[in-house]
């Protein structure tokens, strides 16, 4: 992705998830590095239509700089993107052509905070949801159950539904979903993991252990395939993975003992580690899933700019391991002990150490919207953005693959 504009912003991103816990679409939003610098709205377009091709997954977008999403309401965008605007430029008379326009080409807008003064009543009816940060709103501070009246003009908000912004943990999204939120954005997966906490009870996350560790120790495929046999919608599924574009074999696999004598046991490792990250059947692990498959992705494509292949892979599950405390419930020096990992991963998950633990930061930084935590990130692998920002692109794009 040879894209300049990739040089001149920080690219992050989160998940947004409706009441079925479902991950219906992302949320990139866009900061730039030098404030008031002049960028190309077009040239942003051109490259994230790269990870979100026109007919592909929603892309929610939300742009930092007023000078950018003013370019970008003006360069009509296609219509699976659906656009930001916060509530003092929904307000600008300057914005409600570009606005009206949007909607007609059948846009979604979505108005971000609190308006302080009425908006012009041709720009109300253009927006369908309104964004509320989860520590702002009324409705979950106010110390009741019932709904706290809007601090928005009358005509405002009121007659759009909502969407949570914030929510960092399980019980803040139950919480928005409660009080009334259409989705939240955000990353529900910050939940304290403590030692002694019961292990999660789901069969198929223990037969992808146990083939993990049967491939780790060389085991027949015959046992391996027994293995598998315990779970067939497991097996369908590894079988749907590997048959992915995202894979990139030129032949179907038809077969688990096929699988094995195309890919190797290496391979295969790697995509039962990726199994293993998106095996849950919880409904409130779907965030988490979608969290573990892109971080796996994105430190295998950082690590393409100066890493072999065993790093390539090593990072790769260590990004696609990196949410199995939440899963299984168990901290990672426990649950690590039944899991064989490379020596650096577990360096990286248990320790919070070794030459891993960098790219772990910098993933977990371009999950918020902080561009400092961004750049010191970087600075710390000594990546510059354009190759960051590339790599996020690419692994996006890869996730939607597989998906």
């Amino acid at each position: 992705m040879d894209h300049p504009i990739l040089g001149q912003t920080a690219l992050a991103y989160s998940p947004v998830i409706d009441r079925n816990r479902a991950v219906i679409a992302t949320r990139l939003t866009v900061l730039p590095l030098v404030p008031g610098a002049p960028l190309d709205a077009g040239a942003l377009l051109d490259a994230i239509s790269e990870a979100w091709p026109v007919g592909g997954t929603q892309l929610w977008l939300n742009v930092t700089s007023e000078t950018l999403l003013h370019d970008l309401m003006v360069a009509q965008p296609a219509t699976h993107i659906l656009m930001e605007v916060p509530a003092f430029m929904a307000g600008d008379a300057a914005n409600i052509a570009p606005i009206q326009t949007l909607a007609a080409n059948g846009n979604t807008l979505l108005l971000k905070g609190r308006p302080l003064q009425e908006l012009p009543k041709e720009v109300l009816p253009c927006f369908k949801h309104s964004i509320i940060d989860f520590e702002d709103d009324r409705r979950i501070h106010s110390g009741s159950g019932a709904q706290a009246p809007s601090t928005a003009p009358a005509g405002t908000v009121r007659t759009i539904s909502h969407v949570q912004a914030g929510v960092t943990n399980v019980a803040d999204m139950e919480t928005a979903f409660r009080k009334g939120a259409m989705a939240v954005l955000g990353w529900p997966i910050d939940d304290v993991i403590q030692e002694g906490s019961k292990p999660a009870d789901q069969p198929a996350l223990q037969v992808i252990v146990q083939l993990i560790d049967q491939v780790h120790r060389g085991e027949d495929i015959e046992v391996l395939e027994n293995t598998l046999k315990r779970d067939p919608p497991l097996a369908f599924k590894l079988m749907r993975y590997i048959n992915s574009p995202a894979f990139g074999l030129s032949v179907e696999i038809s077969s688990f003992r096929h699988a094995i004598m195309i890919l190797g046991y290496q391979r295969l490792k790697r995509w039962l580690a990726l199994l293993l990250a998106t095996a849950s059947k919880d409904p409130n692990m779907r965030p988490v899933m979608f969290a573990a498959v892109r971080r796996g992705l994105l430190m295998e494509e950082l690590a393409r700019i100066s890493g072999d292949d065993e790093m390539r892979n090593e990072l790769f599950i260590c990004g696609v391991f990196s949410l199995l405390d939440r899963m299984f419930r168990q901290p990672f020096n426990v649950l690590l002990k039944t899991i064989p990992v490379p020596e650096r991963v577990y360096q990286a998950l248990a320790d919070e150490s070794g030459p891993y633990e960098p790219y772990f930061q910098l993933v977990k930084a371009v999950e918020g919207n902080n561009v400092f935590d961004i750049k010191d990130a970087a600075e710390r692998l000594m990546i510059d953005f354009k190759d960051i920002n590339s790599c996020l692109l690419k692994a996006m794009a890869n996730a939607a693959q597989l998906e």
